[in-house]
């Protein structure tokens, strides 16, 4: 039997959160995409809490690709973690490959100084 595209995303996603963790030191990093935004979240597992979230929504008078406005999000959620104190962080692809917009979502978040 053929999986479905979101189908086969979920078992790797569910393969993926068997080895990755966010703790309150090093929270993790959720990415979401869909075909026309893309949104990430800073969680603490430990807690059970969103610490933090940016969205392609949140970036005004934004022009260019969905790539670029991918690597926009990386760095605005990496001024957010700056502010709460986030330095370092765990990166979850959420089972989508890590290629194009999520690739570019976390360069964005490296370049704005985020480690992991």
């Amino acid at each position: 039997m053929k999986l479905t595209r979101s189908a086969r995303r979920n078992r790797i996603h569910k393969r993926i959160r068997r080895n990755i963790s966010g703790t309150t030191t090093c929270p993790r990093i959720s990415v979401f995409r869909s075909n026309k935004q893309i949104s990430v979240q800073v969680i603490d597992d430990l807690k059970g809490h969103t610490l933090l979230t940016a969205s392609s929504k949140e970036l005004t008078e934004f022009t260019g690709n969905k790539v670029d406005q991918s690597k926009a999000v990386g760095k605005l959620l990496a001024e957010k973690a700056a502010a709460a104190g986030i330095s370092k962080v765990v990166f979850d692809r959420s089972g989508y490959l890590y290629h194009g917009r999520v690739k570019a979502l976390a360069d964005g978040a490296r370049e704005g100084g985020l480690n992991f």
